[in-house]
Parts: C-alpha cells; sequence; structure tokens
C-alpha cells in the first residue's frame, strides 16, 4: 500500500492537516488498513522534503496544514497512470510457512493447511458479509464504493488464498500416498 500516494491523493481537493488525513484515509479503505498517525507525519515530512507538499499555515485549532505542491499533482496524476508492477512479489507469511513445514520434524503439514483452511473461510465469511453491507449502503454513501472496492479486492484473494491450499493439499496428499 502506497501511503506516500495515498495521502497525496487526499490532498488533491484541499489542504488538510495530519489526523484528518489519517481518518480519510482509513475511511476511504474502510478501516482495512489502519494508519498510525506517526505514519502519517513522518510520510509527510518526506513529501514536504521531496517538494511534493508544503506546508499551508495553520487552522483554526493551531494544526499545520498541509498542500500539494505542483510537483505532487504531477506526481500523484503520473501514480494514477502507472500500472502497479509485480516484478518482485511480497514475501508471504503462509508460503513461507508451508515450505518450511514440509520435512519439518513432528509438524503435519496436513494439519497447517486444515488449520489456514479454517481461518481462510471465517475470514471470507466476513468478508462477503461486510461487502453485502457496503453493497447495501453504497447508493446512500459515496465512500461506501471505495470501501466496496476494498472488500471486494480482500474476497477475491481470500479466494485465491482458499484455492491454493486445495491445490496444496492435493499435492500432499498425492506425495504421502505415492509408492
Amino acid at each position: 500500500m502506497s501511503i506516500r500516494h495515498g495521502l497525496l491523493a487526499l490532498l488533491e481537493p484541499g489542504a488538510r492537516y495530519g489526523s484528518r488525513l489519517r481518518t480519510e484515509f482509513q475511511a476511504r479503505t474502510g478501516g482495512t488498513w489502519p494508519l498510525n498517525i506517526g505514519q502519517v507525519y513522518t510520510t509527510l515530512g518526506r513529501l514536504e522534503r521531496d517538494g511534493l507538499v508544503a506546508q499551508d499555515g495553520v487552522d483554526e485549532a493551531g494544526r499545520v496544514l498541509y498542500a500539494l505542491t505542483e510537483a505532487g499533482r504531477a506526481e500523484l496524476r503520473a501514480w494514477f497512470t502507472r500500472p502497479v508492477q509485480r516484478a518482485s512479489p511480497p514475501r508471504d507469511e503462509l508460503a513461507i510457512k508451508l515450505v518450511m513445514a514440509v520435512g519439518a520434524a513432528g509438524v503435519d503439514v496436513r494439519e497447517v493447511v486444515g488449520a489456514q483452511r479454517r481461518h481462510v473461510a471465517e475470514a471470507l465469511h466476513g468478508y462477503v458479509r461486510q461487502r453485502a453491507e457496503a453493497l447495501a449502503r453504497a447508493h446512500e454513501h459515496p465512500d461506501e464504493m471505495a470501501r466496496l472496492l476494498v472488500l471486494e479486492q480482500l474476497v477475491f484473494h481470500t479466494e485465491a488464498e482458499s484455492r491454493w491450499l486445495d491445490i496444496c493439499e492435493a499435492r500432499l496428499l498425492r506425495l504421502t500416498q505415492a509408492p
């Protein structure tokens, strides 16, 4: 998740202070990716250093406001037009766990897969329920559309993990039954 670009996008309509950016980021992502206020201010500091945002005075409560610079607007437009690269996939804890469990003394990999499958089923059920709720509210609350998109991505990723676990289990079964 590009916090850097997410904050630029939230600044596009106008100047904001840090905690408002945090609140808007979490609202826009449906609370899926909690954001630490320290991350917000550290990122704003880097964006300011890089000339993409500038301090724009203070609000009535004395909070420092940040605004996009022209360079920030150009970077935001460029980000929206660039595809997300898939060159180096992120490390996946589950994949690492399964490959380490294969051949590990005293570990039944099928039990590891089974525990994960139960967790995935629960997560999928929760995401599908949240998606239905967001879909029901999307027409009356525009922010629900953004949340709905995040939930769709979570549903698809969870379904893909479930299918991958099916394949892992089938391979493990074949390998343990081979002569």
